[in-house]
């Protein structure tokens, strides 16, 4: 079995757009301040599948804002994008924080996802 490898295409018009390749239709999770996305669109393609994610209007303003693309059944991280508005700073460590923090709830929910179904 190979893993799943997600592509990123644009983002343009509020719409960050993919290409993910995968054996079988992927279901997936995109997540924002440790929020699930609504209205996530995965659509088959030739060689896999596109994924459309339309992005909130309240991560169109100042600020890092981070989400963090994962397989919904196995909770494994696939890819990230990261908008960053307001003051250009180069080399901003921001966006690595967010995340990294990001990826740590992510990481939390699975390891208490875990420790719940062994109980």
């Amino acid at each position: 079995m190979t893993l799943p490898t997600l592509t990123p295409i644009r983002f343009e018009k509020g719409l960050w757009q993919g290409h993910l390749q995968a054996e079988s239709e992927p279901t997936v999770e995109v997540r924002y301040l440790g929020e699930n996305l609504e209205d996530v669109r995965v659509s088959a393609s030739g060689d896999g599948w596109d994924l459309t994610v339309p992005v909130p209007v309240a991560a169109l303003s100042d600020g890092v804002h981070c989400f963090v693309i994962a397989d919904a059944a196995t909770s494994e991280k696939l890819g990230d994008f990261t908008i960053i508005a307001g003051s250009p700073a180069a080399d901003d460590l921001r966006a690595e924080v967010e995340l990294l923090r990001a990826e740590l709830d992510m990481l939390k929910r699975a390891f208490r996802r875990a420790q719940s179904a062994t109980e």
